[in-house]
């Protein structure tokens, strides 16, 4: 589909993982990337599995570094600088992550960035560990961290408070090369932004090419979903089963007459490899009903559609969903003609 970066896991994790990495990197022409803590270990597993960058990370908000990494602060800043040196030395990409750079201190941050940019990191990425960032504040701290790196700048972004995605294209707009994220937003607790929001924002509100084949993400979507077992919300943007649908009268009626009334616009289904869907139910208008009728082959009077429609909103009222064949059922006992007959 043209991702350029896959970060294809955590090779000290495991044999399996290790080898999981492996075959990935050794199978796409992307850009592969192993995941590492800073530590010697996890740095020589990655850099053994074949990737084309290492990405290590460590703690700098004082609270994972008391409770979870039980380490100092200048500890901290030492291993990552020792971490990005040696993959420098071993001639791979190198990328650095502050972990819950949100919630670390400023000037304690860009201490950091600036140890690591003096060591040679090629990439940047300032993560939202716990979602508690908004665009506006998400974007001033890229703002800071580029002010204080040469290196190109990645974000990572949560979605607890639903942000993830907005804060992804903050991060953009604020000077970020590069966004981290995942398809139907899978991840940790709440998930990650997710691949197909980020990269259809960027394609269709911002006018950016980014190079992804995005009719096939419906596709890979629905791929992800099976593989996962993570079920996608019909509701999900870009690729839930909704997100194409029509049921209200009004948004039906003008859809039919031209799309860009009640659809973004910018934004068709067939860009994502998706179609539009007339839904049936409560809401659902004249419009609707008589297209649906028509290509199911009748030829219903105005009356005729009327009477049909309010069989669909009762029907719909019940909560039930109203199929074709339920459609079809009303048609024929209402008494409208198919198509091929002629009334006498």
């Amino acid at each position: 589909m043209g991702t350029h970066v896959i970060e294809a896991g955590f090779p000290v994790n495991s044999d399996a993982e290790f080898e999981a990495v492996s075959d990935i990197a050794a199978a796409t022409d992307a850009t592969t990337c192993g995941l590492a803590r800073v530590v010697d270990g996890d740095v020589e597993a990655a850099l053994d599995s074949g990737v084309d960058m290492v990405h290590v990370f460590v703690s700098t908000s004082d609270v994972q570094l008391r409770d979870s990494m039980h380490a100092s602060r200048e500890e901290a800043k030492e291993r990552a600088v020792a971490s990005v040196e040696r993959v420098r030395e071993a001639g791979v990409e190198v990328m650095f992550s502050p972990m819950d750079a949100t919630r670390t201190d400023e000037s304690f941050l860009v201490e950091v960035v600036e140890a690591v940019s003096e060591a040679g990191v090629d990439w940047i990425n300032v993560p939202d560990t716990c979602g508690v960032a908004t665009p506006t504040r998400f974007g001033d701290l890229i703002r800071l961290v580029t002010a204080h790196t040469d290196a190109r700048v990645d974000v990572h972004t949560h979605d607890d408070f639903g942000l993830a995605s907005a804060n992804a294209l903050a991060g953009f707009e604020a000077g970020a090369h590069q966004a981290q994220v995942s398809v139907n937003g899978i991840g940790e607790r709440a998930g990650n932004a997710a691949y197909e929001e980020v990269v259809m924002a960027a394609e269709s509100i911002y006018g950016v090419d980014t190079g992804i084949d995005t009719t096939r993400i419906t596709e890979l979507s629905r791929t992800v979903e099976e593989k996962s077992d993570i079920p996608v919300p019909a509701n999900k943007p870009v690729v839930g089963r909704n997100a194409f649908s029509h049921e209200s009268g009004i948004h039906a009626a003008g859809v039919i007459e031209n799309s860009d009334t009640f659809e973004p616009g910018v934004m068709t289904p067939e860009m994502v490899g998706a179609s539009r869907e007339f839904v049936l139910g409560k809401h659902t208008g004249t419009h609707s009903v008589r297209m649906r009728l028509e290509d199911a082959g009748y030829r219903p009077t105005d009356a005729e559609v009327t009477q049909v429609t309010r069989r669909v909103k009762d029907f719909g009222a019940e909560k039930r969903r109203v199929t074709v064949s339920e459609l079809e059922r009303f048609a024929r006992e209402i008494g409208v003609d198919r198509k091929e007959e002629v009334r006498a």
